[in-house]
C-alpha cells in the first residue's frame, strides 16, 4: 500500500521531502509577534499515507527495537503520546524511503555512518 501511494518513491528525491507530501511536518502557526500557536503537523498531504503510518506506528512501537526507544524516550521527556507517535510515522516513512531507493534489505543492526556516536 505504501508504495502504492507513493508512487514508488519516484517523484521524491529526498526522505524530507516525502513527509512533507504525507503531512507529518511540524508547521508552525504564528500571527506577528503577539499570537503565537503550539507546532502542530501540517496535515496537508495525502490522508491514506499519513493514517496508514500511524497505524503502522502503533505496531512498531511494540515490535521494532528503534521505534520503542525512541517512542520511550520521548515520553520520558513529557512530550505527549501522540506526538511521539508522529515521530514514530517519521521514522517509518523515512526507513522505507532509504531501503527503497539503495535496494538494501532492512537490517536492525545498521547504523549510519553519517551519524556521531
Amino acid at each position: 500500500m505504501l508504495v502504492v501511494l507513493t508512487g514508488v518513491f519516484a517523484r521524491f528525491k529526498t526522505a524530507s521531502e516525502l513527509c512533507s507530501y504525507s503531512g507529518l511536518t511540524p508547521v508552525i502557526r504564528q500571527s506577528g509577534s503577539s499570537v503565537k500557536g503550539r507546532p502542530r503537523i501540517s496535515k496537508i498531504g495525502n490522508q491514506k499515507l499519513r493514517n496508514l503510518l500511524f497505524m503502522c506506528s502503533l505496531n512498531a512501537c511494540k515490535c521494532n527495537k528503534a521505534c520503542k526507544a525512541l517512542y520511550e524516550r520521548l515520553v520520558a521527556k513529557g512530550k505527549s503520546k501522540k506526538l511521539a507517535l508522529i515521530a514514530i510515522c517519521n521514522k517509518l516513512l523515512k526507513q522505507a524511503f532509504a531501503i527503497a531507493k539503495s535496494g538494501l534489505i532492512y537490517d536492525e543492526s545498521y547504523r549510519s555512518t553519517l551519524v556521531k556516536n
